[in-house]
């Protein structure tokens, strides 16, 4: 059931928010092997109210992961397996005539959820694309002039396929800058494929969540607590100064023809207040700037063609400017 499209009142404390949401990888653990680093990229872009993008191949879990991540947190989740005969309609929802009231009714669309998963969102035309990438925006579907917010929170998780291109339309840049993170879901190490592989072997079902033993350890009301403290992470003047020199680095880095736009350092500013919080400080050093930067950048710059015939990644490049910018004492 969709939850209510109301703003959750914090009622935690921001201390107990954060060992709440720590808990959140112990219990995601309990369904899916080694992807830590994706649930913590996962909590901070519902701390920060951003979208995330998800590159992996085939196999790795990402819709498991998906739905652990929202059982975990007491959230509402659907997935959408995006299509080329898909209509915006089909991810928004539409208007329905009703014979017996002989009147239209606005049946909602699979957006209307608390983290929606856009499964390989670069298989569908760019108008589906574009709807979707509205709703992430204005958060709400105007329907007849109607408008009709989503609930809150509200995050769109997207996955594309890193090494399949055949019938695919690619996000604009313009449209990529809009998720506030791109995140590489790697294959499993040795030790963590034999760990899916005994789970399996023992009877895990990874349709049935419950058997596994998830719980939720969290909720809609901690995530606003967490949100309100986060908003309070105080950042100095010289580490504001920090991200501005670090996108505007991109910018005029030769290995690439787009660096990061004022949004991306924007972005920067909100992952990194986040990190710093999900870490027990209540201030932001250049550290969490760099832990934050890869993650919060790597999809809004674009390689030049020679560059990129060279085999450097976008990933080596935003390594040099992290090594070359000045960081603040």
């Amino acid at each position: 059931m969709t939850r209510p499209a109301t703003t959750a009142e914090p009622t935690a404390g921001p201390d107990d928010a954060r060992a709440a949401l720590h808990r959140l990888r112990t219990e995601v653990a309990k369904a899916v092997v080694g992807q830590d680093s994706v649930v913590t990229g996962l909590v901070i872009a519902l701390l920060c109210r951003g979208h995330v993008l998800l590159e992996g191949v085939p196999g790795v879990a990402k819709t498991l992961l998906i739905r652990t991540v929202a059982t975990a947190l007491d959230l509402d989740s659907k997935r959408v397996q995006f299509t080329p005969d898909l209509m915006p309609g089909d991810v928004t929802g539409s208007l329905i005539f009703d014979p017996r009231t002989a009147a239209f009714t606005f049946r909602e669309g699979p957006v209307f959820t608390n983290l929606l998963l856009a499964d390989e969102i670069n298989r569908t035309p760019p108008k589906t694309q574009s709807a979707l990438l509205e709703v992430m925006e204005e958060r709400q579907v105007s329907v007849e002039g109607a408008r009709r917010p989503l609930p809150d929170p509200f995050i769109v998780a997207a996955t594309q396929n890193p090494v399949e291109y055949e019938g695919t339309y690619p996000l604009p840049e313009a449209q990529l800058d809009r998720f506030l993170l791109k995140l590489t879901v790697p294959l499993p190490n040795r030790d963590e494929e034999l760990g899916v592989l005994r789970a399996h072997h023992a009877g895990f079902d990874p349709r049935d969540l419950g058997a596994a033993g998830v719980r939720p350890v969290a909720d809609a009301a901690d995530l606003a607590a967490a949100r309100e403290a986060v908003g309070r992470v105080h950042v100095a003047e010289p580490v504001l100064g920090y991200i501005v020199d670090l996108c505007r680095a991109t910018r005029a880095t030769p290995a690439l023809e787009l660096g990061a736009s004022p949004r991306g350092a924007t972005g920067l500013l909100s992952t990194a207040k986040a990190w710093a919080w999900l870490a027990g400080r209540d201030h932001v050093t250049p550290d969490d700037v760099k832990a934050t930067a890869r993650p919060t950048l790597r999809h809004r710059l674009r390689l030049r063609p020679e560059v990129e015939l060279e085999g450097v990644g976008v990933d080596a490049v935003l390594d040099t400017v992290l090594a070359t910018v000045p960081t603040p004492r």
